[in-house]
């Protein structure tokens, strides 16, 4: 499949602000992810020998299908971003480029590295060679055209909370799931059975290659795709939404739904500013928040049903 990858270069002064404006542009469209670079980011494994330049500002890539939505889809961008500078003094440059799903594949390698998310849990990319020591769980992860691959503040944050709150046995729920991490941290961790939705079918498939690739039993683990909790049934006793903030609230209006007595709502992709937001509508929803943790601009907050 043609892809065109429609890049936001941001020349103004970067904020977390002007980079979660412009990411909610592609989400608008549909898109399951973004990727978003920084000039200042340095991985913990140091940069490898065939890494890309690092970036000269901070950009921001949103993959759109080059299909007969293609041209709205550009102009609607231009459009807004066009808006965004006129009211918000965003100054960007936009440029397009038609790739295939492997030459997309192909730019994540470069950049991603083993890293330790945890104390127990390393994320590890399948063309990288890592070595456990004793106690370490390996997710191995190949994030394909879905989100998710463990670097980003929102995944570990959610990753931290699933090791802390997620007792062996429990039943345990993703909604946006992406490539599928989240629901192979869960399983390794005892989850007796993982669940995963999304709307994008191509980030399901994913999903379910890289749980067959962790050999998660394949009668433990389910991936549909739907909107939110549309195609779930059952009760779960962890339930995870790394999405945006505003997909959260629209979440949280029936999330009781999947919750079980006592279960845990981990909620991140929320940046800092809207946190009292997402706090004030889970208390309004019967939930109790029991932590609210944050990481480069962003926050993940667990919550727990009655």
């Amino acid at each position: 499949m043609k892809w065109t990858t429609a890049t936001v270069t941001l020349l103004t002064l970067h904020d977390e602000t002007s980079v979660d404006r412009i990411s909610d542009l592609f989400y608008d469209m549909g898109l399951s992810g973004v990727v978003v670079e920084d000039p200042d980011m340095e991985p913990v494994e140091g940069w490898g020998d065939d890494a890309l330049p690092k970036p000269s500002h901070h950009t921001i890539t949103g993959y759109l299908p080059s299909n007969e939505t293609l041209e709205a889809n550009v102009r609607h961008l231009e459009e807004a971003l066009a808006d965004m500078k006129q009211h918000h003094g965003i100054d960007t440059r936009l440029s397009l480029m038609e790739v295939d799903d492997e030459d997309w594949a192909e730019s994540w390698k470069a950049y991603f590295w083993p890293e330790k998310v945890t104390d127990k849990l390393v994320v590890k990319p399948t063309w990288r060679e890592y070595t456990p020591t004793s106690g370490e769980i390996v997710l191995e992860i190949d994030p394909g055209m879905a989100f998710g691959t463990g670097t980003h503040a929102t995944t570990s944050l959610c990753i931290r909370m699933i090791q802390e709150y997620l007792r062996p046995g429990d039943r345990f729920l993703d909604v946006g799931t992406g490539s599928g991490i989240l629901m192979i941290a869960a399983a390794k961790l005892g989850a007796s059975g993982v669940c995963g939705v999304d709307t994008d079918s191509v980030a399901c498939e994913i999903a379910r290659q890289n749980l067959r690739l962790n050999h998660v039993n394949p009668t433990c683990f389910q991936v549909a795709c739907g909107h939110l909790t549309d195609m779930v049934s059952g009760k779960f006793q962890i339930v995870v939404a790394n999405i945006l903030s505003e997909v959260v609230l629209m979440l949280l209006n029936d999330v009781s739904s999947v919750l079980a007595p006592g279960a845990v709502l981990i909620c991140s992709g929320i940046i800092e500013a809207n946190t009292r937001l997402i706090t004030d509508k889970m208390k309004s929803v019967g939930l109790s928040v029991l932590e609210v943790n944050a990481r480069d601009g962003w926050v993940a907050i667990a919550a727990r049903s009655a």
